[in-house]
């Protein structure tokens, strides 16, 4: 590369990825192939449209490529339709909502505060100055329970033209059946938004919401399914469903798509096809538990009680009295990456809440089994208990490099 400066910054990030272990449950490390895809010629091709039906000449290896991405996806998923032209998972469910809503209908999705994510509601987001969003909640934070009978009451209540299942810092497993059952009642469309556990349901370790009769899931290609950057829409069976995503992405909220970045999705989803991609959906709930033991065994509270996918949420500041953006400074010291997070009726500001969330997706990818992840969360818990003790802090990051290069961030999965 003749760009010397950020030849040097790809240097210096290269490093800490090596030198560190990555906990943040929405990141994870691609492959070699995923890398090449990525930064192939394919960056070149404007390809507005989609195949068989473009704006531009050129298009024959485009087509195929975009074709191979769709097939794949939805033989993971089992389903008939999909979109993978979303940038992310911000405008996939902006263009699904766009696609299946008018300005001002009503949307029933989980409450921020209690694990949704910001496209479901928060009052900053576009989404939420177009539409009306009302929410549901957990019945009780130390387990994790959605009050269902709530969601029921206020969706008879509002009648939402969407029900939407999903979430960013939720640890439990949600019940697809009452929500479709719910969705029925009162004339509904379901919505998953899988972003974070789409590569644990294409590795047949949760169950798909497709199974249950929802209509649409929507998803990033990251985290655990272990792609590039990007999003994608699913459609289980209805074509004029489908129609409507595909003209609410194109024209509608994008333009071109980005080939080299759905030429890598196709590479992501073909590694996710193989057998192998299984085990390694397997291994990353087993770290999870074995994670939450250490932190059950410290007393350190987790909203849920604990987790049933790959990521954690824990009460830092009510357990041990330190804040979460205490918390993730002094990890980042030592080489652990998480995020501080906001916890079911926080006390703090977002900006310093009292959670912190981190799962194990990324570490998993490097190798890390049950034994490996009980010794992170053993470190995590004595920097914590410690953080102003610079002789620990300075064993522990010589700890985390020891492990980070017994465990290599790898190149080729499969």
């Amino acid at each position: 590369m003749k760009d010397k400066k950020i030849q040097d910054l790809i240097k210096k990030e290269t490093n800490r990825q090596k030198e560190g272990l990555e906990l943040i449950p929405s990141e994870n490390y691609v492959s070699q192939d995923v890398l090449e895809a990525m930064g192939s010629i394919f960056t070149n091709k404007y390809s507005e449209g989609y195949p068989g039906r473009r704006y531009y000449g050129g298009q024959d290896f485009t087509d195929e490529v975009e074709r191979l991405a769709i097939e794949r996806i939805c033989k993971l998923f089992d389903c008939k339709f999909a979109n993978v032209q979303a940038h992310s998972g911000a405008p996939a469910n902006l263009a699904v909502y766009s696609a299946l809503l008018s300005p001002g209908d009503t949307i029933l999705g989980m409450d921020l505060s209690h694990g949704g994510h910001l496209t479901h509601g928060h009052p900053m987001t576009l989404p939420a100055k177009i539409y009306n969003f009302v929410t549901y909640k957990m019945k009780n934070p130390d387990t994790g329970e959605i009050d269902y009978a709530e969601l029921r009451r206020v969706a008879k209540e509002t009648k939402p033209k969407i029900i939407l299942a999903g979430f960013s810092a939720y640890s439990r497993s949600l019940d697809y059946k009452k929500f479709v059952d719910i969705a029925k009642e009162v004339g509904a469309i379901t919505v998953a938004d899988m972003a974070h556990i789409a590569g644990l349901i294409a590795g047949k370790v949760l169950p798909n919401p497709f199974d249950y009769g929802f209509d649409v899931i929507t998803s990033t290609t990251h985290k655990t399914l272990r792609g590039p950057r990007g999003g994608i829409i699913l459609t289980r069976e209805s074509e004029e469903i489908a129609k409507k995503i595909d003209k609410a992405i194109f024209p509608g909220i994008q333009g071109g798509p980005h080939m080299h970045t759905i030429a890598a999705k196709a590479v992501a989803f073909g590694e996710a096809l193989n057998p192998k991609f299984k085990k390694y959906a397997r291994q990353i709930l087993k770290n999870a538990k074995a994670m939450e033991g250490v932190f059950k065994k410290s007393g350190i509270r987790m909203i849920g009680g604990g987790t049933d996918n790959h990521l954690i949420l824990a009460d830092v500041y009510g357990s041990i009295g330190v804040t979460g953006k205490e918390a993730q400074t002094v990890l980042d010291e030592v080489g652990i990456t998480l995020n501080m997070n906001s916890i079911a009726n926080d006390t703090r500001k977002p900006l310093d809440p009292s959670g912190i969330r981190f799962g194990t997706p990324a570490i998993t990818t490097r190798g890390f089994t049950e034994k490996e992840c009980k010794q992170v969360a053993e470190i995590m818990i004595r920097v914590l208990k410690n953080k102003d003790d610079q002789k620990i802090i300075k064993m522990a990051r010589e700890e985390v490099r020891k492990l980070a290069k017994k465990f290599p961030v790898p190149k080729y999965f499969v």
